[in-house]
Formats: C-alpha cells, sequence, structure tokens
C-alpha cells in the first residue's frame, strides 16, 4: 500500500518550487545481479519526503523542445549555438534541492545472513550548479543489526547506533560547466579538446573544494566514538584535520583482549589498538581525544606529535 502527495508553486527566486512526499508500506525488492536473486531489501514502511527549490522548468522545457526538432545531427550542429545559450539559461538549473528518506524495520537479506535497522533515514541536500556550491548528506540508524558472516569479537566493536554527517564545500561546477558549453564545437571529433579534462580539473581545484565530516557518532553499549573534521587538497594533494574522540575506550581494549585468546585475527589487531592508546590524549569527562593534523606535504601530527614526517622532496627537473 503506498500514498503521495505532490505540490508545486511559483518559486519567488524564479521557476518552481517542488514538494513530494510518499509512504509506502510492507515494501519489499529483491537485488539481482545477471539475472540471480542474490538479496532483498525489505521495509515495514518506507517514507519519503522530496523537496526542490527554484527548478528552472521554462528553460529546461526549452532545451526539450529544441531536442524534439533536432533530431537530425546536421541540423543540430548548425544551430549549435542557439543550443549552448539555452543551456547557459538553465543554469543553475535548481537552487536546491534535497529530502529524506525513512526506513523502519529496514533488513538487506543476503546468504550471508541480514544486514538490519529498527530505523535508518538518509538525508541530502545539494545547490545547483554554482559557484561555490555544497552538498550534504547524513546517514542515520538504531537498532542495527549484523550479518553471520561478520565474526562474533567484531560484531561486538562494530556500531548499534550511528549518525554520519559528511559534505563538501566551495564546489564550482559552474565555471567548469560554463567553460565545456562554451568550448564544446559538435562540428569536430571528439567535441572537446583532448586537454580539456585536465584543464577543467585544474580549474575545479584551484577554488579549494573541502569535504567535510560534520560532527559525528558511533555508538555501541558503553562505547561511543565522535569525529569530525576537513579534508582540501592543496596542490592536488590531501591535507587533513581530523579529531576523534572516544568514550569507553577501556571496553575497546578488554574485549578485544578477551577476544585475542581464542581469535587469531583479533589478536592481530590488538597492538594497533594499545598504539593508538598511548597518542591519545585524555579529556576531563574521562574521553580519549586524538587531533589528528595530514599535511599535503606527507606528514601526520597526532595531538602536537610527529607520528609521520614529511615526504624526502624529489627534484622532478632531475630525470
Amino acid at each position: 500500500m503506498s500514498s503521495s502527495k505532490f505540490t508545486a508553486s511559483k518559486s519567488t527566486d524564479g521557476g518552481v518550487d517542488l514538494n513530494l512526499t510518499q509512504t509506502t508500506m510492507d515494501f519489499a525488492e529483491t537485488v539481482k545481479i545477471d539475472n540471480r536473486a542474490v538479496g532483498g531489501v525489505k521495509t515495514s514502511e518506507l517514507a519519503m519526503d522530496i523537496t526542490a527549490k527554484a527548478i528552472r522548468t521554462k528553460p529546461l522545457l526549452d532545451l526539450l523542445a529544441f531536442a524534439v526538432a533536432h533530431e537530425d545531427q546536421r541540423q543540430l550542429k548548425a544551430d549549435q549555438a542557439e543550443l549552448k545559450a539555452l543551456l547557459l539559461a538553465a543554469l543553475p538549473l535548481w537552487e536546491r534541492v534535497g529530502g529524506t528518506y525513512t526506513f523502519t524495520n529496514f533488513a538487506f537479506e543476503t546468504y550471508a545472513g541480514n544486514l538490519g535497522a529498527a530505523r535508518l533515514s538518509t538525508t541530502f541536500g545539494a545547490d545547483g550548479i554554482a559557484q561555490s556550491g555544497k552538498f550534504e548528506y547524513e546517514i542515520k540508524a538504531s537498532g542495527v543489526s549484523f550479518p553471520y558472516i561478520i565474526p562474533g569479537w567484531a560484531a561486538k566493536l562494530l556500531p548499534t547506533e550511528f549518525d554520519l554527517k559528511f559534505g563538501g564545500a566551495n564546489i564550482d561546477l559552474y565555471s567548469m560547466t560554463r567553460k565545456a558549453i562554451e568550448t564544446f564545437d559538435l562540428n569536430k571529433d571528439p567535441p572537446l579538446p583532448a586537454d580539456f579534462g585536465d584543464q577543467i580539473k585544474a580549474d575545479f581545484m584551484a577554488n579549494m573544494p573541502k569535504f567535510i565530516v560534520e560532527h559525528s557518532v558511533f555508538k555501541n553499549g558503553d562505547t561511543e566514538i565522535a569525529l569530525q573534521g576537513e579534508v582540501t587538497f592543496p596542490g592536488n594533494k590531501p591535507d587533513a584535520d581530523f579529531t576523534v574522540d572516544v568514550a569507553g575506550y577501556d571496553k575497546i581494549v578488554e574485549s578485544l583482549k578477551v577476544s585475542a585468546r581464542s581469535e587469531s585475527e583479533a589478536a592481530q589487531y590488538l597492538p594497533f589498538v594499545l598504539a593508538a592508546q598511548g597518542f591519545a590524549k585524555k579529556l576531563p569527562d574521562g574521553r580519549l581525544e586524538w587531533v589528528i593534523d595530514a599535511k599535503s606535504d606527507g606528514s601526520v601530527m597526532v595531538n602536537g606529535g610527529m607520528l609521520k614526517p614529511a615526504d624526502p622532496v624529489v627534484d622532478e627537473s632531475v630525470e
């Protein structure tokens, strides 16, 4: 059983604002690879809420009309100046689009066992083709269960509840899109220069795009891990700053120690967990914290201490 509602209204910024809500009960879907069923998705309720602001409906309809009228390739090439004008007029396509999908009693069934959650939701948002756009994504779950293929000692350490938030900023899609539209020539093969990909990549990176992890939390019993930070790419190399703090780290260590007595794989991870504990800073509330600074020169510092020095400088002028 499913019900839905769709509304549209004129946007104050031009274009059209849209909203679609839909609820589906007892949803089930079979996942197939090479026409063979390999799993299935089930949920007792799937709720969807999608919104879009200032969709450029008129320019998009003009583009559709142009496409219908130009099925002939020769005519399309002759009128490509009009096509370019229509494409530019359609930018940024929309001001903002976003939505939420919420699953109740979610289960992904496989031959190796089921991955499930009492409640699972995904939320997304994205600007249109802007010069300094951004996007956000959030995955939130509670009552998480894991397939039996995961070893018991590892399953004890995996989160049964989490809230992961990430996104990007300074995303310049407008400049690269406009440059592509202005550069392509349908009378040439290929329509864009061979080095065009390298050109727009350089332009894109010059705007210093940023990957962001907002404050995210992973919980399992008495253990809670919090994470936040960002990554930029100066000189096309990643420069990352992250902060990780953990409540109940002693519970993780103790669990691995017990498992290591009978599980060789758990014993392999134990030295790394103990070593990480040695780099940690103890906070007043008892949590352990790691402030990680990984520079584009290859150096890595943890809580102000050098974990790895910078990579050797290579003189590229010497062959």
